[in-house]
C-alpha cells in the first residue's frame, strides 16, 4: 500500500461529501403538509 493511503481516502470522501451537501442545501426545504380529512359531512 501507498504510504499516504488513508489520506488520500479521507481527502475524496471529504470531496464528495463537500458536493454532495452543496447539491443538497440547492434543494427545496422539504414540508411536512397535514392531510385534508374527508369531509364526512358531504
Amino acid at each position: 500500500m501507498a504510504d499516504n493511503y488513508l489520506e488520500y481516502q479521507r481527502e475524496s470522501y471529504e470531496r464528495k461529501k463537500e458536493e454532495w451537501l452543496r447539491k443538497k442545501r440547492h434543494l427545496p426545504p422539504k414540508t411536512q403538509r397535514p392531510e385534508k380529512p374527508d369531509d364526512e359531512a358531504l
